[in-house]
């Protein structure tokens, strides 16, 4: 299977960079390039890509609503509907710490990466979210997000009570996931196969209606299940 891309940036030659890298690859087809978010919905909606890397910061239209334009639930049906298309969108950012980026993870974002990471770090990223996990590895990631959940309350409203439709197994896998624990590691924590370990996440992800584990990790935080700094 071939991973097709898009990039949206609106410096050229981070456009052309990172198309010449991701097209060297046998299994990525770069499809088109846009040098705003604007142009970049657009292409979005007319190629239909596997994965979106979305610069956060562009004139015109920035990267977030961009992100929520191309990730929104389409009216009244699925992804066979008209613009229902929902692609993987990678968030790229000049800093590791952005308002940008943890508000395109609540939109549905699955992960952001530094533009300066290394060549093969980009080409990994762009794989790991095409595969439908989400970039949570980098401690930046999980750092932005505790960092604007403690600007936030948590605990209260429609966040928490979302949690009560998990069983309690369920609920530590969701804890250990918002810690950054890879499946393996949970799997090592709860004593469990790795195997039962996914199950309980694609579990956790249908119950309460989340794309990935970036958006998990978000509610997590949101709802108080976990508090920044445990």
């Amino acid at each position: 299977m071939t991973t097709r891309v898009i990039i949206v940036d609106d410096q050229a030659m981070v456009r052309a960079g990172f198309a010449a890298l991701l097209a060297a690859q046998s299994d990525i087809d770069v499809v088109g390039e846009a040098p705003d978010g604007a142009q970049g919905v657009e292409l979005s909606r007319r190629t239909r890509p596997d994965v979106v890397l979305m610069d956060v910061r562009m004139p015109e239209m920035d990267g977030l609503e961009a992100a929520r334009r191309i990730l929104a639930p389409p009216p009244g049906g699925g992804d066979t509907a008209p613009g229902g298309h929902r692609p993987r969108v990678l968030m790229l950012t000049t800093f590791d710490v952005d308002d940008y980026v943890y508000e395109a993870l609540r939109a549905g974002a699955s992960g952001f990466l530094l533009k300066d990471a290394p060549p093969a770090d980009l080409i990994s990223a762009v794989r790991v979210v095409a595969s439908g996990d989400a970039l949570l590895a980098p401690s930046v990631t999980r750092r932005l997000i505790a960092d604007f959940a403690r600007q936030r309350p948590a605990g209260r409203g429609r966040p928490a009570l979302r949690l009560k439709a998990l069983t309690e197994r369920e609920t530590e896998v969701l804890t250990l996931v918002a810690r950054g624990r890879s499946n393996a590691e949970i799997a090592s924590t709860l004593v469990l196969a790795e195997q039962t370990v996914k199950t309980h996440v694609s579990r956790v992800l249908t119950k309460l209606g989340l794309r990935d584990r970036a958006q998990a990790v978000v509610l997590a935080y949101e709802s108080g299940l976990v508090t920044p700094g445990e």
